[in-house]
């Protein structure tokens, strides 16, 4: 019950969101709260989450193995994005969007509920390796919708959020504690960030038409979420020698749905955002359904 609980206190701003839209129209802009929510506030919620704690090397190992996990899932699905979809945008979604979880707004709360605090450290470090992927292959995949493979490596220096997540992690790692002053002006801004990311996802939802939902691509996206990617992180933890509760905290933070950042990059680099937004949407929802049985397929482990 609390799992449901954490996942419905996420999903009432994106209610707010698609109320808002549902009320003023036109008058809200979704490029200018993109814009808002990438350039600026996400630098508060990047060196938020980093300058929390001081990063332990014992801990990196989950996270690195996240990496490994995602690295691999993504050298699978090249060749068969390149084979199943000849549109560029729609190829750029279907290899990247599944790599992109909701690790921060959904799986820190939902690992502390399942876990306890014991998980925070890594949780943590394995939404640090989320945002590298997201700000760097993520940026990469979906400016290929429209950008040549040099712009879109450009696109990706671009980025403000990179350039702040190195500097947090120089900081962090020299020893640098904020002062509680400092702390609560990058708190402020991080939850300012996860709920702009938010009411943004359902700003979008509003747009949506059943008519225009590519029913193959939706397919793609979520078997590749919730069966190809949790079997490759299935097999590689049985022969993996890790703490039982490590092991489920790594395979909850693959399984989780999709990131709303995903929307965020597609409506930035216009690569079909409300066709990106019915993926959320979709493995969102097929989220809750699995969230009941949560506790009993993180036992495997």
């Amino acid at each position: 019950m609390q799992t449901l609980f954490s996942i419905m206190g996420i999903y009432l701003f994106i209610a707010v969101g698609y109320g808002a839209k549902w009320s003023f129209k036109e008058k809200i802009d979704d490029r200018t709260i993109t814009l808002l929510s990438v350039y600026f506030l996400q630098i508060f919620l990047t060196f938020w989450g980093l300058l929390k704690r001081p990063i332990d090397t014992e801990l990196l190992f989950a996270p690195a193995l996240y990496l490994g996990i995602s690295l691999l899932s993504l050298l699978l699905m090249i060749p068969l994005a390149k084979l199943l979809f000849h549109d560029t945008k729609e190829r750029s979604i279907a290899t990247v969007a599944a790599l992109i979880g909701n690790t921060g707004n959904l799986g820190i709360p939902l690992g502390i509920a399942l876990f306890g605090e014991m998980s925070v450290p890594y949780l943590t470090l394995i939404n640090l390796v989320n945002v590298f992927v997201v700000y760097t292959i993520g940026v990469f995949y979906y400016s290929r919708g429209e950008f040549s493979a040099r712009d879109s490596l450009m696109n990706i220096l671009k980025l403000p959020v990179l350039w702040a997540a190195m500097v947090a992690i120089a900081l962090n790692l020299i020893g640098y504690q904020p002062s509680p002053a400092v702390d609560k002006t990058l708190m402020m801004g991080a939850y300012a960030s996860m709920t702009m990311q938010l009411v943004l996802f359902g700003i979008y939802l509003y747009g949506i038409k059943l008519r225009e939902i590519n029913l193959r691509l939706t397919a793609w996206v979520n078997g590749t979420k919730f069966l190809l990617i949790p079997l490759i992180a299935f097999i590689t933890l049985q022969n993996i020698e890790m703490d039982r509760a490590v092991k489920g905290i790594l395979f909850l933070e693959l399984i989780v749905p999709l990131a709303v950042a995903n929307v965020n990059l597609a409506s930035l680099y216009n690569c079909a955002p409300r066709t990106v937004t019915v993926e959320v949407f979709t493995t969102s929802t097929l989220f809750l359904g699995i969230a009941f049985f949560l506790p009993t397929l993180l036992q495997m482990f």
